[in-house]
């Protein structure tokens, strides 16, 4: 275990650095990304993909995916409107409805999967179609606006620390990824996520108990949709069924980026969290550079390519030097 550990903080070391490489280059481009005040815009945009990314690192660790949250938050963020606008209930009792409500399609996509045994991606690809239908049903493609400021402070507003302005949603991250991190990468519920992306089967006859976390994984995962959909929100001021439009793609791109693989039993929400600010930075970077869209694009493509590349590269470099160190450790056959 200690190696593991060893291993995956060299990784994470290495994606740090990379982090840190992105930033200096932007920074050469244009100075005004190294400014305070960029940098702590960068926090309050990556806030919603960051809190949906700790959740998708749990299921994706499992050889999971989900591929509805976008259309989770669509959904939450119209059911938000609906509580507060039509229902007429106050601010705070309609967000925390609307963060309970992705917990509940978290919890669908979860039953779906450990009770009936139907993949993933399967799953979460039907439920994605059927949560933005919803959405755009429920909404009639009219969005809700006038939210009070007390309100959009918590995606818009600003709390001063010495000469800092610090985003409001920043401790919410900052909480949920230490706190995320922490349970995937260091308690035993954790360890066993790993266990099951590895080897489900293995992990089931040893007793763990597969289906109950997978199940609570893609609930946790709903539920942070919720989170991020009121900041979302709070964010835009206005309450929409097409938010969240290509956001399970971002998500997804920060965990692989960072390391998490994709079939399962590697990765951590560090990684994940890294991963989240190279794309975060290499996208500011390049708007303050204005580099054309498209181009964007094709670069973000290009990078994901070379990480999952440069996964798979490590993992037989690190599966080979493994083989051949446990050839030398075995005792000669006389």
């Amino acid at each position: 275990m200690s190696a593991l550990r060893a291993l995956t903080s060299r990784r994470e070391a290495a994606l740090l650095v990379l982090l840190i490489v992105a930033a200096v280059v932007a920074s050469i481009a244009n100075p005004r990304f190294a400014s305070v005040e960029n940098l702590l815009e960068i926090f309050r945009l990556v806030a919603e993909t960051g809190l949906i990314a700790v959740g998708m690192t749990a299921i994706i660790v499992t050889a999971g995916i989900d591929l509805s949250v976008g259309s989770a938050l669509a959904l939450c963020s119209v059911l938000l409107g609906k509580f507060w606008h039509d229902a007429g209930l106050p601010l705070g009792e309609a967000a925390s409805l609307a963060i309970l409500a992705g917990g509940v399609l978290g919890a669908f996509n979860g039953l779906l999967i450990t009770r009936l045994g139907l993949p993933p991606l399967i799953v979460t690809l039907a439920t994605m179609a059927l949560f933005r239908g919803l959405a755009l049903g429920l909404s009639h493609a009219e969005p809700v606006h006038g939210f009070p400021e007390s309100f959009t402070d918590l995606g818009q507003g600003y709390f001063s620390v010495g000469p800092l302005a610090i985003p409001v949603q920043l401790p919410i991250f900052v909480v949920v990824v230490v706190l995320g991190g922490i349970y995937v990468s260091r308690s035993v519920w954790g360890r066993w996520l790993y266990a099951i992306g590895r080897n489900e089967v293995a992990a089931g006859l040893a007793g763990v108990p597969v289906g109950t976390l997978k199940l609570a994984a893609y609930t946790a995962t709903g539920l942070l949709t919720g989170l991020a959909a009121v900041i979302f929100v709070a964010r835009v001021s206005t309450a929409k069924a097409d938010a969240g439009t290509g956001l399970e793609l971002d998500v997804i791109t920060a965990c692989v980026l960072g390391g998490v693989s994709i079939f399962g039993g590697e990765g951590s929400v560090w990684g994940a969290t890294i991963g989240l600010f190279l794309v975060a930075v290499t996208r500011r970077g390049m708007d303050l550079a204005r580099v054309p869209t498209a181009h964007q694009s094709i670069i973000l493509g290009l990078l994901l390519i070379a990480a999952v590349a440069a996964h798979s590269l490590w993992s037989r470099r690190m599966a080979a030097r493994l083989l051949r160190r446990a050839g030398q450790d075995a005792p000669a056959v006389e």
